[in-house]
């Protein structure tokens, strides 16, 4: 039977295309340099993308569902090959999913000059078809316990499509039900799927460094009725945002994940920044739950913008970019360690996150820590491209870890 490995030194082509992380981190992590750079100057004035979404949703958009997809993309093109172990996508079929994720940014960037309907339905041809793929995986290799990632695959897309929907009857798309689908569904993603990976590799880590507190195991009944009041509050937060009940049930949501991510042993991770980050990265849920909590129950405290600020840059964009960095790492085979640039990549991430929630605190700074939150975000992306894309762009093939 031929393997991953084998699929992988068959293919002659381009090394990018050698495995589905490749393309797709590195892809993700230049566009959300590139489309970052763009915003900062669009809210100087000196740059106006021909978009049919106004200059905010569009940023709110293309950093969610551009983004965010195509990370998503590389983790489970990447990682559902060993979860079923059935054959990876490699070579020109890879390359074609890529080149229609790519189609996606340049419709969604030029829509005011296109058909309506055409750029929504260029951008959700992308995540309906790695969907049906990721779907044909699963039930192909009976790897029925993943189903649950396809859902929330599914759920991410009907947002994306909320989302067009909205901006095409002119309403703010960037505060609407669209965008709270699309990130509690990458919200729930990094609750399920960081639940099973930050205390497996923090365990399998701190069982090298000798004897100590070790993780819980994960999914315990604990965990099932963590992840339960999480997906309530979600459903709550998307279709009744400003419902004091839902800041009830979206605190109580952060408690518990505050009291689950205890349970990892993080504080023992010092020394290692590549398994530190996962759980600063995961910490960020409970802090984004707990400050949309204060907001929706407390209106004014730092504003609604700057609590979702909390999940969409902190435990999604720190989150992925763990994710990314160890992934690219092990899968490429080089120590599973990060060295100072990495630290630094990590450092910029949380410095953005950190400046532009506190706009929320000082709007009379507001332009001053938007443009210090711009430039830290392009530092940490534009700092992965640069020392993560010579593993990602060159031989040898990934091998399966």
């Amino acid at each position: 039977m031929t393997t991953t490995a084998e699929q992988m030194r068959a293919w002659t082509g381009p090394a990018i295309l050698s495995y589905g992380f490749r393309p797709f981190f590195f892809g993700a992590a230049v566009w959300a340099a590139f489309a970052m750079a763009l915003w900062v100057t669009m809210l100087s004035g000196q740059v106006a993308l021909s978009s049919a979404f106004d200059p905010v949703s569009w940023h709110a958009h293309e950093f969610l569902f551009g983004y965010l997809g195509a990370v998503i993309a590389g983790f489970l093109l990447t990682a559902v090959p060993n979860w079923t172990g059935r054959l990876p996508i490699v070579g020109w079929w890879l390359g074609g999913l890529f080149l229609l994720w790519l189609a996606g940014r340049g419709a969604v960037a030029l829509s005011g000059h296109l058909p309506a309907g055409l750029a929504a339905t260029v951008d959700l041809a992308f995540p309906l078809i790695l969907a049906a793929v990721i779907g044909r995986e699963i039930v192909a290799g009976r790897n029925w316990r993943n189903l649950i990632v396809l859902a929330m695959l599914a759920v991410f897309a009907v947002g994306n499509g909320i989302y067009h929907w909205e901006a095409a009857q002119g309403r703010y798309a960037a505060q609407g039900y669209g965008l709270r689908l699309g990130l509690a569904a990458g919200v729930m993603m990094i609750a399920v799927i960081g639940g099973r990976i930050v205390p497996s590799f923090t365990r399998n880590w701190l069982v090298r460094r000798g004897p100590g507190v070790l993780p819980v195991a994960p999914m315990q009944r604990f965990d099932k009725v963590v992840l339960l009041v999480l997906m309530i509050a979600l459903v709550l937060w998307v279709a009744l945002p400003f419902w004091q009940g839902t800041g009830v049930m979206l605190g109580l949501a952060g408690l518990l994940h505050a009291i689950r991510l205890a349970r990892w042993a993080g504080h023992r991770t010092a020394a290692e920044p590549l398994i530190l980050v996962l759980h600063a990265g995961y910490a960020f849920l409970p802090l984004g739950a707990l400050a949309l909590s204060a907001e929706i129950v407390m209106p004014g405290v730092f504003g609604m913008a700057a609590a979702q600020h909390l999940w969409m840059g902190g435990a999604v964009g720190l989150m992925t970019l763990a994710v990314m960095t160890r992934a690219t790492l092990g899968h490429t085979g080089q120590d599973l360690h990060a060295g100072p640039a990495t630290v630094a990549v990590y450092l910029a991430l949380v410095v953005a996150v950190l400046a532009r929630v506190a706009v929320g605190f000082w709007p009379a700074e507001a332009t001053l820590l938007h443009n210090l939150a711009g430039l830290a975000w392009i530092g940490a992306f534009g700092g992965y491209a640069i020392i993560y894309g010579q593993l990602l762009l060159r031989r040898p093939p990934a091998k399966r870890i």
